[in-house]
């Protein structure tokens, strides 16, 4: 499957606590920056975090239930390969990383079984990554 890069801009009231988060808990490169933004390569796509006042929804976490959890509603993440997310998950566990919802597989037996985790950023901004055995269930029904 071959996929272009996605171009996402997120809100930070931290820029220097959000670049030290994005470079050294993911290792991801910095681009281009700013006094008032950072890009990254999350992943082969690009982040870029802005300064910004908190918003609402970094203040207060609002959720939707799936598969038994609070899962937080806005997120962004990724889709990586199960090794790789394997392997960012311990890593991320190592670190003491404090998850939202910690590292497991959901809809075990079911269509779209896939591993998954979420953690918010020091601005509040919640993350998943995610991973699947088959990369054919990504969407199916």
């Amino acid at each position: 499957m071959s996929l272009s890069p996605f171009h996402l801009a997120i809100p930070v009231h931290d820029l220097a606590a959000a670049r030290t988060f994005y470079n050294k808990v993911f290792g991801l490169a910095e681009g281009r920056s700013s006094e008032q933004w950072v890009d990254f390569n999350f992943f082969g796509h690009q982040l870029v975090i802005h300064e910004h006042p908190k918003m609402p929804y970094q203040e207060q976490a609002n959720t939707n239930a799936v598969d038994g959890h609070d899962v937080p509603v806005p997120h962004f993440g990724v889709v990586l390969g199960w090794d790789e997310w394997e392997t960012l998950a311990e890593r991320l566990k190592a670190r003491g990383t404090e998850f939202v919802i910690e590292p497991y597989v959901r809809f075990k037996g079911q269509v779209g079984e896939q591993a998954t985790m979420f953690l918010l950023d020091p601005c509040g901004n919640a993350l998943e990554f995610k991973a699947f055995k088959d990369m054919s269930q990504l969407f199916a029904k």
